[in-house]
C-alpha cells in the first residue's frame, strides 16, 4: 500500500470474500493525492447485469422505461477521486468492454446519451476471482485485466 497509494495508478486487489479488500482500497485513496476528492464504491455483483451500465455511467432522462430524470454515474460522482469497483470479475463481457474505454479515454457517454463526459479518476477495483483464470475462459477481458493492475516502475 505505501509504494502504490503516492501513486496515480490503477489498483487490483484480489483475496476471498470478507478478507478487507474495500478496506485497503479505502486505505490507498485516503494516502493519496484524491484523498481531498471522492471515494466511490460499486458492488459490481450486486447490480443486475441490466442496471450496472446505468449505475456506472448515468443516464438520461427517458432513455429507458423508468429513467424519469437524468442521472450521474458513479463515474462521473468519482471525478478527481478514486472509483472502487468491488467484485469486477462478476462484471459481464458488455460493461467490461464499456468500462475498459472509460479507463482507457478517460470519457463515456450516458446511457441514451449524446455527450461525451470527461472524469479524471483513480480505479482501484477488487474480487475474489481468478481473473486470470477467467481470461483463459474467455470469461474476463484480459485488456481489462492489465487496465485494472498496477506495475511499478
Amino acid at each position: 500500500m505505501k509504494k502504490v497509494a503516492p501513486t496515480n495508478g490503477r489498483v487490483l486487489i484480489s483475496g476471498e470474500s470478507g478478507t478487507g479488500k474495500e478496506l485497503i482500497a479505502y486505505a490507498i485513496h485516503s494516502h493519496s493525492q484524491r484523498a481531498g476528492g471522492p471515494f466511490v464504491k460499486v458492488n459490481c455483483a450486486a447490480i443486475p447485469e441490466n442496471l450496472i451500465e446505468s449505475e456506472l455511467f448515468g443516464h438520461e432522462k427517458g432513455s429507458f422505461t423508468g429513467a424519469v430524470a437524468s442521472k450521474r454515474g458513479k463515474f462521473e460522482c468519482a471525478d478527481k477521486g478514486t472509483l472502487f469497483l468491488d467484485e469486477i470479475g462478476d462484471m459481464d463481457m458488455n460493461t467490461q468492454t464499456k468500462v475498459l474505454r472509460a479507463i482507457q479515454e478517460g470519457e463515456f457517454e450516458r446511457v441514451g446519451g449524446v455527450k461525451t463526459i470527461r472524469v479524471d479518476v483513480r480505479i482501484i477495483a477488487a474480487t475474489h476471482q481468478d481473473l486470470l483464470g477467467m481470461i483463459d475462459e474467455a470469461k474476463f477481458r484480459q485488456d481489462l485485466y492489465y487496465r485494472s493492475t498496477w506495475f511499478p516502475s
